[in-house]
């Protein structure tokens, strides 16, 4: 139980907090009971010096002091005046009859010492002055008995005591803190257990706030959407592709069937022919789930500055379009990309434009706000303001798109979408009088 304590996240805060509390306070403590010792032994010995002090002036003036002495300072209560065969000369109420209190006898050199003396467990904090540099200079002691906190480790048992105690006190907030902020975390992880692969529309409950853990539910929630709308384009996608390879894949099956129950009605080169012609589709709709499957990914991660202008360029002359392509390409469009998605950007945009064109498509290239811009427009039809969007989805054909290409994988604009965002850019059908007009952005290098 301990270890699992001290492996989790609360306990682990828990321990270091309290950790770092005994660090500071243990120290603290015991520089605190030092420094309040120290400031009370050397108020106890000036109180003792003064009141000493106060007894010498009249013994040097030559004022014999004899009978009782005033106690001039509050406690220090314990006053004698001894000459030097150590006989009692005068003292206080509470030192009368009682022997010299210490043998201690200051030098003519060091007239003044404070020290302190015992006597069966008795203690007290006391001062000796010397009143003159005389041979015959009686002695002042001033003593007090020693205070409680000097005495005895009542200070230290105390703030050892409160040290603890407000150890204590910070690993139960710190505790109480770390349960509160964490629960949140602990119930996410708890909903999050209970997501899988075939159900993604759960979602974490968010705390009330805009701290740190209600942004991290957020931005689960926010993963959580991404993955079920992921997964959700991929069973579509799924869905979609089976389809467009099952009509070439079910045409082939046809006719060879009916070349293999009908052998002497067969005519071998047309069977050819349209053999050929599913398999050059089913090619190309392999082709372009590959490429889509690539883009973006870190196997086309070579990217070289490229012209946009030059690369349109070399793009023309080895196509064989049925209109003519007029041209207004701008120098200083440099993109950094993959020049082999790029080019495939360019044809895709290229073959949609003449396969929908009445009798003119144009393609300009230019920079406009930091970004290249290559526009493909043609004559045609057009697309309507609510088909826009959707032209981009995989294997998409408006009505107009079927009756005309046939032929089609439903892919290319896909594609050139796909390559626009992995470059950081986009691609969007704008307005346009007449037919058809594309517009891919890119970032200038």
């Amino acid at each position: 139980m301990s270890r699992i304590w001290a492996r989790s996240l609360r306990g682990r805060v828990t321990l270091i907090a309290t950790a770092v509390a005994a660090i500071v306070l243990v120290p603290t403590g015991i520089g605190g009971a030092a420094v309040t010792r120290t400031v009370v032994t050397a108020s106890v010995w000036k109180d003792t010096r003064d009141a000493a002090a106060a007894v010498t002036p009249d013994l040097r003036e030559g004022h014999f002091v004899s009978g009782r002495i005033p106690v001039t300072v509050d406690e220090v209560d314990l006053i004698q005046v001894v000459s030097p065969d150590r006989r009692v000369i005068a003292s206080s109420s509470a030192a009368a009859l009682q022997p010299p209190l210490t043998d201690i006898w200051p030098t003519p050199d060091d007239r003044a010492v404070s020290t302190t003396s015992c006597d069966n467990g008795d203690c007290v904090h006391l001062t000796a002055i010397r009143v003159s540099r005389a041979a015959d200079s009686p002695v002042v002691y001033a003593a007090r008995p020693t205070p409680g906190v000097l005495g005895t480790r009542v200070l230290e048992l105390a703030i050892a005591a409160q040290v603890a105690l407000v150890i204590a006190l910070v690993a139960w907030v710190t505790w109480l803190v770390t349960g509160r902020t964490l629960s949140p975390v602990a119930e996410m992880r708890s909903e999050l257990d209970t997501v899988n692969a075939t159900d993604l529309s759960r979602r974490v409950t968010v705390p009330k706030g805009e701290d740190e853990v209600a942004q991290l539910a957020r931005s689960v929630n926010g993963t959580l959407a991404r993955l079920e709308r992921s997964a959700e384009q991929q069973r579509q996608f799924a869905s979609d592709a089976s389809h467009e390879l099952r009509t070439p894949i079910a045409g082939l099956r046809a006719q060879l069937e009916s070349a293999q129950l009908y052998p002497e009605d067969t005519d071998l080169e047309k069977l050819l022919d349209g053999a050929l012609n599913d398999t050059d589709r089913l090619e190309a709709i392999v082709s372009d789930l590959l490429l889509l499957a690539r883009i973006g990914s870190r196997v086309d991660v070579v990217k070289e500055r490229v012209d946009l202008a030059q690369l349109v360029r070399e793009c023309l002359p080895g196509r064989r379009d049925r209109i003519p392509v007029r041209c207004d390409l701008a120098e200083g469009a440099f993109v950094e990309g993959v020049v082999v998605q790029l080019r495939r950007v360019i044809d895709n945009l290229f073959d949609n434009a003449q396969r929908h064109a009445d009798g003119s498509v144009t393609v300009s290239v230019r920079t406009e706000d930091g970004s290249a811009v290559l526009t493909v427009q043609d004559d045609g039809t057009g697309i309507a303001p609510e088909d826009r969007d959707r032209v981009f989805e995989r294997f998409t054909r408006l009505d107009a798109a079927r009756s005309r290409d046939a032929g089609g994988t439903g892919l290319g604009l896909a594609i050139a979408r796909e390559v626009a965002v992995a470059h950081r850019g986009a691609v969007c059908v704008a307005d346009s009088p007449r037919g058809a007009r594309f517009v891919m952005r890119l970032p200038l290098a």
